[in-house]
């Protein structure tokens, strides 16, 4: 009888302890029905406005916890994570990127082509990226890519900013003349100069569709340096190259490096595109910044080149598809993107959302958001990148065309076997 006792007071105890083990868990979560979804982030510098409107959807839908993923390296995280299997249920992609088209085509992202909340965004703006006539991503926001100026100074000297190719020839002349550099250039990350490159060749050809029928869908070692168009691409490099025109030691400046040189007044412009506008704010530069964009012959040719910026998808292996596609819902409400785009500044692909571009040092960009004079990244069609801009930067440092082509025959040959 002792033993039998003995052995109830020990199952019990035991029930008891799991039981309060459970609970425990459960406080974790709040309840036992609490969804949690996993929200991967590479916007790294918009992480705690990202995570404020993640509290503020939690509040509305109380059985939905956002777990908001921060990761260093986030671009080569997600590439692993996804070849393991391991896809969380919504991904900050960038999609014009050929992982995005690559994922998608191989079933691991959901379609959300008929998804209601398509209807929130601006002139078709997610059909732009769409892969064999499917939407995989949905982007509330774009980049842009131009150049920042020190438009303080710009008055003080009597300069303005240019509208043709030959008055920004003229204007980095009349920098140099007053004593002052003209560019800020990051010659350790060449991906700065990615958007300064192709619109170098798509002011000149036309467009970015005829760009990469000079580069990507041309004959094989079909890129020639005696082409015009190639001609006019290296005039636009050469600008940078003209002695005095970018600040001392640019070959080790980091992208960090550049923003504190332009920031500091120590260069007067600077190619980046509107994801610097953060950091260069968080320098508190005592001038006025604006922006304009990359000059064509003509003034009214001139062009921006970006793509979705914040854009997101779904996992299709997601085991809480029905609450990431409320996230995703609620992310593309003016409601969530007024609170990232007063943070950001970026163009806003949201309708509703009240932008200040009169206002934003970003205007000489943001007016040309979403038009046909805002091209997406013409990597759209490429396979790959980083060769790009390792060409671009060895071009700065030697000025040798023949080397340069050589370079962009060896990095677009492989990919023409594809065709258009």
């Amino acid at each position: 009888m002792k033993l039998f006792k003995n052995k109830w007071l020990l199952v019990t105890g035991l029930v008891f302890v799991t039981f309060s083990l459970i609970a425990c868990d459960n406080s974790k979560t709040g309840t036992s029905d609490k969804v949690t979804i996993e929200y991967f982030n590479q916007k790294k510098e918009m992480s705690q406005v990202i995570q404020e409107i993640a509290k503020d959807f939690e509040a509305e839908n109380p059985k939905i916890h956002v777990e908001v993923i921060d990761v260093p390296n986030a671009g080569e995280v997600i590439k692993t994570r996804v070849l393991a299997g391991d896809v969380p249920d919504v991904i900050n992609l960038y999609p014009q990127s050929i992982e995005l088209q690559e994922w998608a085509k191989a079933g691991y992202l959901e379609d959300l082509t008929n998804e209601p909340y398509l209807e929130n965004i601006k002139n078709n703006y997610a059909q732009r990226f769409a892969v064999n006539d499917k939407v995989y991503s949905i982007p509330l926001t774009a980049n842009v890519y131009g150049f920042y100026y020190n438009k303080t100074a710009f008055d003080k000297m009597n300069l303005t900013a240019p509208k043709t190719w030959s008055e920004f020839q003229k204007l980095t002349t009349d920098i140099e003349k007053q004593g002052k550099v003209p560019f800020a250039i990051a010659g350790t990350e060449g991906w700065t100069l990615n958007g300064y490159h192709q619109l170098a060749l798509a002011t000149v050809a036309g467009g970015g569709t005829e760009a990469n029928d000079i580069w990507r869908f041309s004959k094989i070692n079909g890129i020639s340096a005696d082409d015009p168009n190639m001609q006019g691409d290296f005039n636009r490099l050469d600008l940078l190259r003209k002695s005095g025109a970018m600040q001392k030691n640019w070959q080790g400046a980091s992208y960090n490096d550049t923003v504190v040189t332009f920031t500091k007044g120590d260069a007067l412009i600077m190619p980046n595109g509107s994801w610097a506008m953060p950091m260069i704010n968080s320098q508190n530069p005592d001038f006025e910044v604006a922006t304009f964009p990359f000059p064509a012959d003509k003034a009214d040719k001139s062009l921006t080149i970006g793509a979705g910026d914040l854009a997101l998808s779904i996992s299709a292996t997601s085991d809480h598809k029905k609450e990431a596609r409320q996230f995703i819902e609620y992310m593309s409400t003016p409601k969530a993107m007024q609170k990232y785009y007063d943070a950001d500044g970026s163009p806003c692909a949201v309708k509703g959302v009240i932008e200040h571009n009169a206002d934003s040092p970003l205007n000489g960009l943001t007016n040309l958001a979403f038009t046909d004079r805002h091209l997406v990244w013409l990597a759209k069609d490429w396979n790959s990148e980083n060769d790009f801009y390792t060409l671009t930067i060895n071009y700065l440092h030697n000025g040798n065309k023949k080397v340069m082509v050589d370079a962009l025959n060896a990095f677009f040959n492989p990919m023409k076997a594809d065709g258009k």
